[in-house]
């Protein structure tokens, strides 16, 4: 029975290796009689990206290709794919297939079976240890302090149905975390293993910057913990000064020992000062993001399209 079947994928920088992302993609097609769309987002490349996804497209009149006027992130790149497709079943995947599209007949299995997301968990990761022990303490900690559950060691490769895919996109939000998304919009979902690949060619798109508004988003976007650490900050710093006066109190009166002011004072002002400059850029991101959704502007620019 043919399938309905949207493949979506995030495209920066990769104009040397889409042809076997195609290729591969093509093969599945194939091989598992999928009525297919692709649709390729070009998140304004700095190489020739768009002018591959074109030719592509006479090869693979299945592709739908957009182009955004600038560099807008991949949650974004993906927002807009997610906008932009008509499958039944649609599918995430990475553009230099890290996520193989080999184990996408394996995905849309589980969603036969009744579930209606299907994520990947990834067991092992071909990446270098600093990159491996960065995502693995995000996730730890961002499962820690989520007001929901966000499976660890999940990413944006997924399969859902359509139905899942209208209700994420009901959620309007100006800095996205697609996958807390996912977890939060609920519907019954799976995790499965597998192998993640090493990066097929060139250098993640992922700059540490990108990867540092990723991880704010997701903790900043689905946790109260920060603001709540407030508070918490405010106890302590306030047990601290009690503290403090009694010990200096108990030094002055019982064994006779002048308190030296000036080191006193200094320390105290640095400790507290750090304490409100805490507090401040907590309230900051939190009001940042209130700004972003009040000022109401769209959440991507689309410069030119291609079958859409």
């Amino acid at each position: 029975m043919s399938k309905n079947i949207s493949i979506l994928v995030p495209i920066y920088n990769s104009s040397a290796f889409m042809h076997l992302l195609m290729k591969a993609i093509d093969d599945e097609r194939l091989k598992n009689n999928w009525d297919l769309e692709v649709v390729l987002v070009d998140d304004g490349s700095r190489d020739k990206s768009f002018e591959k996804i074109e030719e592509l497209q006479k090869q693979y009149n299945y592709i739908k290709g957009i182009k955004l006027s600038k560099n807008f992130g991949h949650q974004i790149a993906v927002k807009t794919a997610l906008s932009h497709c008509n499958g039944n079943y649609i599918a995430i995947i990475d553009d230099d297939l890290q996520d193989p599209p080999s184990l996408l007949p394996m995905f849309f299995n589980k969603l036969d079976e009744g579930y209606d997301v299907a994520y990947g968990v990834r067991k092992k990761r071909k990446e270098s240890l600093l990159k491996r022990l960065a995502y693995s303490s995000f996730y730890r900690i961002l499962k820690g302090m989520s007001d929901i559950y966000i499976p660890i060691d999940s990413g944006d490769f997924c399969v859902m149905k359509k139905h899942v895919v209208e209700n994420m996109l009901k959620l309007q939000e100006q800095n996205p975390f697609l996958r807390g998304i996912r977890a939060w919009v609920g519907f019954k979902q799976i995790g499965v293993e597998y192998e993640r690949n090493a990066r097929i060619d060139g250098q993640s798109g992922y700059t540490l910057k990108k990867l540092l508004k990723i991880a704010i988003d997701g903790i900043f976007s689905f946790s109260t913990a920060p603001i709540r650490l407030i508070t918490v900050l405010g106890i302590l710093g306030f047990g601290f000064a009690i503290l403090y006066s009694i010990i200096t109190i108990y030094a002055y009166f019982i064994q006779k020992i002048e308190t030296k002011g000036f080191a006193t004072l200094v320390i105290l002002i640095s400790f507290f000062s750090s304490l409100i400059l805490i507090c401040l850029g907590i309230i900051g991101e939190y009001i940042v993001r209130i700004y972003d959704e009040v000022r109401q502007r769209p959440y991507v620019v689309i410069e030119k399209t291609i079958n859409v």
